[in-house]
């Protein structure tokens, strides 16, 4: 088996209690880019930006704070009319949202996130939030999505616009602390296949662990809202596969998984103990490197991966 030195995708992962606290921080200065309230609002991205994306669009519109819908970059509705477009780049340079950002410009109000000040967006949006903190050297997103996931959860705190049952930041950085130290369960570190799940604006945590796997380890994943699972996806669980639940389990749920013998790997929800899903995907993310590693990988340099999607003659 092949051996590596501590990965820098695993420092960075075991770096996002900070970072959290950070952007929590940093709410205040960052407002020229953030929603206001009660602003029509689309927020987009590509790859796991995307998926973080969905999850702060289902936050926001549950806590009051207004419309919000989430799209891939190159799928924005260009003939639907919004207050604001807010677009999560890491690299700043993804040419589909620098593109989308180009086109809108003076047409509507722009921001963005970013962990990169000397890029391309910052010339293509209004304003711009730049996280360099939270910046990556690793190809695969861990810690700079789910800080950008806590600014805005942190934002939506500051509004007294978090949904009800969706802990504070401060509790969800605490959750991240045992995240990145407790070990992970043998049964599921020797799965063979994943199906994610969650609800609401924990879906886009499970789209999200389930592209974590795939990038890092090249693992089968499947992810779903969590009330489609019996409609189709529980019919690939059996031994040796592996449902993993971000939030509270839909009634039944656990039994059913046990029925066809599969293994139920919820880490996170009401319970007394659990953890906060976001900081359960810390768990997902720290999984994706172990398998990584154990299938012979190395996490900081997945297959057919480039750190920014960058391409020619785009047409804009």
């Amino acid at each position: 088996m092949t051996t590596f030195q501590t990965s820098r995708t695993s420092v960075e992962i075991d770096s996002q209690p900070d970072t959290w606290r950070r952007a929590a921080a940093s709410v205040a200065s960052f407002s020229a880019a953030l929603p206001r309230r009660g602003e029509r609002v689309a927020v987009v991205g590509c790859g796991t930006s995307w998926f973080m994306a969905h999850a702060y669009a289902e936050l926001r519109e549950a806590g009051g704070h207004g419309e919000t819908d989430a799209f891939a970059a190159s799928e924005f509705p260009h003939g639907r009319s919004y207050d604001r477009i807010l677009a999560i780049t890491r690299s700043g340079t993804t040419t589909e949202v620098l593109d989308l950002l180009t086109r809108m410009k003076g047409s509507v109000a722009t921001g963005a996130i970013t962990a990169d000040p000397a890029t391309p967006v910052m010339a293509a949006a209004d304003a711009v939030a730049v996280l360099d903190f939270a910046d990556e050297q690793s190809v695969v997103q861990t810690r700079f999505a789910t800080t950008v996931l806590a600014l805005l959860r942190a934002h939506l705190e500051a509004e007294d616009a978090l949904p009800a049952g969706v802990r504070p930041l401060a509790q969800a950085a605490q959750d991240a602390e045992r995240a990145v130290a407790e070990p992970l369960d043998p049964e599921v570190r020797g799965a063979e296949q994943f199906t994610f799940l969650g609800a609401g604006w924990t879906y886009g945590l499970a789209l999200e662990a389930g592209l974590k796997m795939r990038e890092a380890a090249g693992a089968w994943t499947e992810a779903y809202p969590a009330m489609e699972y019996r409609h189709g996806p529980i019919s690939i669980t059996g031994p040796g596969r592996a449902v993993w639940l971000f939030g509270e389990a839909p009634q039944g749920l656990a039994d059913d998984i046990a029925r066809v013998g599969g293994l139920y790997a919820a880490g996170s929800g009401d319970e007394s103990g659990a953890l906060d899903p976001l900081a359960d995907l810390i768990r997902a993310q720290r999984l994706a490197v172990h398998l990584a590693e154990a299938r012979g990988y190395d996490p900081d340099r997945p297959r057919n991966l480039t750190r920014s999607v960058i391409l020619e003659d785009s047409g804009v």
